[in-house]
């Protein structure tokens, strides 16, 4: 989040309105929209009742305010950072920069979704990992080109067996805590990964795992569930 003021007046009288304190998402996510926050303070820091009205601070359409009293805003243009400010009573904020985000439209898995483990007990699958990406499609009719989409949620749950017990979602081959559904962030790659360790008896037939990655206004991303299945062996 940002947090931006500017003053009007210099000390003096404290009852009169002297800053305009903005607050607003540092990023927006494509079909998303965003209302930032703000309001008018006087010399001892507190709220004053004024009408606020928010715009962008751009030439170019990077961002769109699609009302200029709420300050609800959308972004025009992917992959760019945009500027909003706030007006009132001859205050005017200093701009706070918001980056437009693609929205992801695919997730697939990387690597094979069949692992074979052999035991002993303390045991690790490989890693399992998915990509989330943006598709963009070529306006020649050439091949699309995916870019892979940074600082994305991914959540893996274990589906089977249903009863919590002896397997565990980990990140790395020495955490030994139970945990059945966890959140990954995908990396600057877009991947995101976890492991299936073994905790003891008894050993379930086959491990069901699948990872699923949503948008900002919660729409699942095309390809989720990717559905990954482990099994321990003797």
């Amino acid at each position: 989040m940002a947090a931006l003021a500017c003053n009007k007046f210099g000390p003096g009288d404290l009852s009169r309105v002297i800053a305009l304190e903005v607050t607003a998402p540092d990023s927006l996510e494509e079909y998303d929209s965003l209302t930032p926050h703000a309001r008018v303070l006087d010399g001892h820091g507190d709220s004053v009742a004024a009408t606020i009205l928010w715009a962008t601070a751009d030439t170019a359409p990077i961002l769109t305010v699609l009302d200029s009293l709420t300050g609800r805003t959308v972004a025009n243009r992917i992959g760019q950072t945009g500027r909003l400010l706030a007006r009132s009573d001859g205050l005017i904020s200093n701009p706070v920069s918001i980056r437009t985000l693609a929205a992801a439209d695919t997730l697939f898995a990387i690597g094979a979704t069949v692992d074979t483990v052999p035991l002993p007990a303390d045991s690790v699958s490989d890693s399992l990992r998915v990509e989330v990406a943006d598709t963009i499609e070529s306006a020649s009719g050439g091949d699309s080109l995916t870019v892979p989409l940074a600082g994305r949620p991914v959540v893996y749950s274990i589906t089977y067996p249903v009863s919590p017990g002896p397997v565990t979602l980990v990140m790395n081959d020495t955490t030994y805590n139970l945990v059945t559904t966890d959140t990954v962030t995908t990396g600057a790659s877009g991947f995101a990964f976890v492991k299936v360790r073994l905790l003891g008896s008894p050993v379930p037939d086959s491990i069901v795992v699948k990872a699923t990655a949503r948008r900002a206004v919660g729409d699942t991303v095309p390809g989720s569930p990717a559905t990954f299945v482990v099994r321990f062996r003797p």
